[in-house]
């Protein structure tokens, strides 16, 4: 199944939605519509009962470029309301992503500007090619990474960000992962097989525990060891136990037999 869209393409087939970035000849650039067909896809994947996992990719030879030329030229005519609303839309389309309910792979193919590491670090798993290069290049232009800060924060580190946000300098692949920023680096031409390891990993495991997990995730990150975290995490293991998953989960492993939901 597949939904068209003009700046994106989105395909649904069985456990695995795919969103492709599909303006090659701007870079993949964000504007207004780039950002509200996003949002669309998401909620569109999300809200698909088949899907168990969605890989986002682009095509042409760059992931993503940031904001868009022409955007930012309207852009800056823009008064402090509509410059307000502008990144409110960026804003929740971010948030959008990293707070989907089904896992999310960043398949990055080429390299990744300013707006577009955003993208990347607001998903859960990110595989890079070898050959891309990063870059927080808003300082350049006498603007900050304000907008997609809470992601890449998240993603690099403050120590890394202390350099990459201030000095607005390129880093390769390598350095992308050395600092946590993306998972897995591999050769162009390995890219698919190493996301589909992944979705691989994620069709074989429980949904709800996956949902579950990024959950977790959240609530755990940064948090303080005192009494309320211990009893969330108490109760979350609990509830877990008397899923309907986490029981068919246990049960199948104790009768060493394949869980219902590789089986349907």
């Amino acid at each position: 199944m597949s939904t068209s869209f003009t700046t994106l393409q989105l395909a649904i087939e069985g456990a695995v939605a795919r969103i492709w970035l599909d303006r090659p000849e701007s870079r993949n650039a964000f504007d207004e519509v780039v950002i509200r067909e996003l949002g669309e896809a998401f909620a569109e994947a999300s809200a698909s009962a088949d899907v168990r996992v969605i890989v986002l990719g682009a095509n042409g030879p760059a992931f993503c470029a940031g904001a868009n030329l022409h955007w930012m030229r309207r852009a800056a005519d823009f008064t402090h309301e509509e410059n307000l609303a502008d990144a409110g839309a960026l804003a929740a389309m971010l948030r959008a992503i990293h707070e989907c309910p089904k896992p999310v792979i960043a398949r990055v193919q080429g390299d990744v500007y300013a707006g577009g590491m955003g993208l990347v670090a607001a998903c859960d798993i990110a595989v890079s090619a070898d050959t891309a290069w990063y870059c927080l290049s808003e300082v350049k232009i006498g603007l900050v990474p304000a907008t997609i800060s809470p992601y890449v924060l998240r993603a690099m580190g403050t120590r890394a960000a202390q350099r990459w946000f201030l000095t607005a300098e390129r880093f390769s692949a390598a350095e992308a992962h050395r600092i946590g920023f993306v998972h897995e680096v591999v050769a162009a031409d390995a890219l698919d097989a190493k996301v589909a390891e992944l979705v691989k990993a994620f069709t074989g495991a429980s949904p709800a525990a996956v949902q579950a997990c990024k959950r977790l995730i959240a609530d755990v990150a940064g948090a303080e060891i005192d009494d309320a975290l211990i009893a969330k995490t108490v109760q979350g293991i609990a509830d877990i136990r008397a899923s309907d998953e986490g029981r068919e989960g246990v049960q199948a492993f104790l009768q060493k037999r394949k869980p219902s939901w590789l089986v349907r």
